[in-house]
């Protein structure tokens, strides 16, 4: 009895199957076919240059040229490799090469049939943003000629020479705290002026003029006077305030905890410009103050009783704002306790007045963080926020330290796009600071309830971001309610009318979490931008 014959296409089936992955072996079958006709002279003279590349070259890119080349008129004409004089053993030998020579023997069909289109459909998820970031969202540095035409008006308009500008006590002495001082500087109707001026009368304002240059001129609700001008909802949001955090996680003097391991040193209650979401709202006063040695004494007692605590931020204000020689005797003091591993530094200073940063500071960092580790936290809101200048500052200050770390918070009008998030956080990375926490915005005082976002909002900005910018530039949302509450979606157990219940994580406690308004969220008309 006669075997049964074997046709042609399957020694060839039988030959692929062989040597080569199912990638590559569906897309030798899938250009297989036999000659059918004839094709465009152009055609055969564009995949003879193709061939000849990929024989010639010991690059993988031209043969998964020729191949794609081949796909694409196969798939417009019927015509086949046959009908270029290419047999299929001369596809299979190219295939084999394109193997031989990556580092990784990705196979060509693997390549071409499923790593460009992967990584084609991925790029897609990010053209909007591209499109869109440096007119939704720019940067300081984008903007660095408008800045600088900013801080020659400002300069002329409040007597400061280059000396001034460029010094820390030039931007403390010349800092903007009046509305008339405020309206020289930056075009506003006369009914917002009227409006700041009714709210400075309870809560304190001041901008450096260096921060006060980063504002746009014509810019309805600029990121940058969002934060640093009060506006009337400050006064309309009245009501009853929480507590400060204070009464009733200060076990000792200037000392807040929540954590066994962890405290906080509220070391002043100054900083350089006062941002109207500002969480120690309460702390402010009516005047700067550093305090007695007696003072901080006593919170280093405490410290040093308490063998558990292992992590020390000194912040307050801002941990910045501090004399070097004050700061320099705390982060010894906190040096020379044996249980204290690592130390943290609370500041704004950078985005604010960076002139501040000069090399006694720096060396200040440095000693310390020789000898324990010292982490930078600051707050970036929007990359506005980030300049030639403050990048420096940034980049500086990483030199001397272990890390520097973002703590943002999400802030409508500010930061509550895809876009606009995901700007700030290449940015901040960019700037040699890594985005660290999210802040959903607090809940504790009623005057920044037309700043909060919805939940569900920020959940979507931060997960948005994963596999579409680097992993480590994708801050963790956070919930402040006792604690920091992470808001993965396992530990927010239920919502409903507008309260949420957050599980702690650490602990297992269930607190009630009161979301943002949703028709105050809605509302267009809020802050600067007037009807």
């Amino acid at each position: 009895m006669n075997a049964p014959s074997t046709t042609e296409a399957e020694i060839m089936t039988e030959s692929v199957s062989a040597s080569f992955d199912s990638y590559t072996k569906e897309l030798l079958e899938t250009l297989s076919g036999k000659a059918e006709g004839t094709v465009e002279a152009a055609d055969k003279i564009e995949i003879a240059n193709l061939l000849e590349n990929a024989q010639s070259q010991q690059l993988t890119a031209p043969i998964v040229d020729l191949f794609n080349r081949l796909l694409e008129l196969q798939e417009k004409t019927g015509a086949s490799p046959a009908d270029f004089g290419i047999p299929i053993d001369q596809l299979e030998q190219l295939a084999r090469k394109h193997e031989e020579i990556d580092e990784h023997m990705v196979s060509v069909g693997g390549r071409l049939t499923q790593a460009l289109p992967i990584a084609s459909t991925a790029n897609s998820r990010v053209e909007e943003y591209l499109a869109k970031k440096d007119t939704e969202a720019p940067s300081g540095i984008e903007l660095w000629e408008t800045i600088e035409e900013n801080r020659k008006k400002i300069q002329s308009e409040l007597g400061m020479s280059d000396d001034d500008w460029n010094s820390f006590n030039g931007q403390i002495r010349y800092a903007i705290d009046s509305v008339e001082t405020l309206a020289k500087l930056i075009d506003l109707p006369a009914d917002v002026l009227e409006s700041i001026a009714n709210v400075t009368k309870t809560y304190r304002m001041r901008l450096t003029p260096y921060y006060t240059s980063l504002i746009m001129p014509g810019a309805i609700n600029d990121p940058i006077m969002l934060q640093s001008v009060p506006t009337g909802e400050m006064v309309q949001n009245a009501g009853i305030e929480i507590p400060p955090v204070a009464a009733d996680h200060s076990p000792a003097r200037l000392v807040d905890q929540f954590y066994p391991r962890v405290v906080t040193i509220k070391a002043t209650n100054m900083c350089a410009m006062y941002c109207t979401h500002c969480l120690r709202l309460a702390h402010i006063g009516k005047k700067d103050k550093v305090y007695s040695k007696e003072a901080y004494g006593e919170a280093l007692d405490y410290i040093r009783k308490n063998d558990r605590i292992r992590d020390v931020l000194i912040t307050g204000g801002d941990a910045f704002l501090l004399p070097n020689s004050l700061l320099e005797w705390l982060l010894g003091e906190l040096d020379s306790i044996d249980h204290i591993k690592a130390k943290r530094l609370g500041t704004r200073i950078p985005v604010t007045a960076p002139m501040r940063v000069d090399d006694g500071l720096l060396d200040i960092l440095e000693a310390s963080n020789d000898k324990k580790p010292i982490r930078v936290v600051t707050q970036i809101n929007t990359p506005q926020e980030i300049t030639p200048v403050s990048r420096n500052v940034f980049r500086q200050i990483s030199k001397r330290t272990f890390t520097v770390l973002n703590q943002a918070v999400l802030l409508k009008g500010i930061n509550d796009t895809r876009v606009k998030m995901w700007k700030l956080c290449e940015t901040v990375q960019e700037a040699y600071v890594r985005p660290y926490y999210l802040f959903n915005c607090s809940y504790r005082n009623p005057q920044f309830k037309h700043f909060r976002v919805p939940l569900e909002v920020g959940r979507d900005l931060v997960e948005s971001m994963y596999g579409n910018i680097s992993g480590d530039a994708i801050p963790r949302y956070i919930a402040t309610a006792g604690g920091k509450i992470p808001l993965h979606r396992s530990n927010v157990v239920s919502g409903s009318d507008g309260q949420y219940v957050l599980k702690k994580p650490w602990s297992g406690e269930e607190v009630s979490y009161p979301d943002a308004d949703p028709d105050v969220y809605q509302q267009d008309n809020f802050a600067f931008k007037m009807k």
